[in-house]
């Protein structure tokens, strides 16, 4: 900018009418700039770039979208655009979503091997898990939620939902899905490679839990198609039944329809047409009087 020049030469006595005719510059924008050298615009540019900064440190591997989603549910208001420019100029990009020059990023956690390859089975309780995340409109916004189901008897072990989809939803369930199961190590937690899944948080609640990750491939849901059997089941029995007003309002109907349909009242071939819980209760019976 010309100005701070214009205000340096003021001060060794040049006039300000000269010099803003040399420089073929207005008068009244130098002025107002000179009452006011750092607007509220620029200010509020300066806040919402320290918003889009902590969600990056956060969480590396979000884009510019997921990024603009985080500052705005720290109540700053601004485009997807805006922040895509913020991020421009800062070199804040995902840490795995931008190819080319990535000095000074810190790389994402590299992707599990597929230790499933399709075979959505298991022998016995908390050997292989499988989790993905849904997402469904309502008149508030999204909600979010992610799923884990025990492979073995087909039943949700654990699960969290939330209005922001980020890998704090995936560990919450993993946690929610410990806390139910106990002991599971070595247990696999199978998924896809998506962001919340790859996500260093994530990563170091499966190692906590001494669990097993496992990933399929890129743009292959049939690599994950048991989870999204399950998905497809919530779709037409939940979440397209109705317009939802409210994500208090369908994060019970959700609740609702796993915890006393699905694992309680809805028979399941797979499992010789019992429930879940049906399937469960037999097999802890049976190997309680085998021992």
């Amino acid at each position: 900018m010309s100005y701070p020049l214009v205000r340096e030469l003021a001060g060794d006595g040049v006039p300000v009418t000269v010099t803003c005719r040399v420089l073929k510059i207005a008068r009244q924008p130098y002025y107002r700039w000179l009452a006011e050298p750092v607007s509220a615009a620029e200010t509020d540019r300066a806040h919402l770039a320290n918003a889009v900064f902590d969600a990056h440190r956060d969480d590396p591997e979000f884009g510019y979208r997921f990024l603009a989603d985080e500052a705005r549910a720290a109540g700053y208001t601004a485009c997807d655009r805006t922040v895509w420019r913020i991020c421009r100029d800062n070199g804040w990009w995902s840490s795995f979503g931008k190819r080319g020059s990535r000095k000074g990023l810190t790389p994402g956690t590299p992707a599990h091997d597929d230790l499933v390859r399709r075979q959505f089975s298991a022998d016995g309780p908390d050997r292989l898990w499988l989790t993905d995340i849904t997402e469904h409109p309502t008149a508030e916004g999204k909600l979010y939620l992610c799923a884990i189901k025990d492979a073995w008897s087909n039943r949700i072990v654990g699960y969290s939902i939330d209005d922001r989809m980020k890998a704090g939803l995936a560990v919450a369930a993993v946690n929610n899905a410990v806390a139910r199961r106990g002991d599971v190590a070595g247990c696999i937690l199978h998924s896809d490679r998506g962001s919340q899944f790859r996500a260093r948080k994530t990563q170091r609640a499966l190692a906590r839990h001494q669990m097993v990750g496992s990933m399929g491939q890129v743009g292959s849901a049939g690599d994950n198609a048991a989870m999204e059997s399950f998905f497809a089941l919530l779709q037409r029995n939940v979440l397209d039944r109705r317009r939802w007003q409210n994500r208090d309002e369908l994060r019970i109907a959700i609740v609702t329809w796993i915890e006393r349909t699905y694992h309680r009242r809805r028979r399941q071939v797979a499992l010789g047409r019992l429930t879940p819980i049906e399937f469960e209760m037999i097999y802890t019976a049976t190997a309680t009087q085998a021992a």
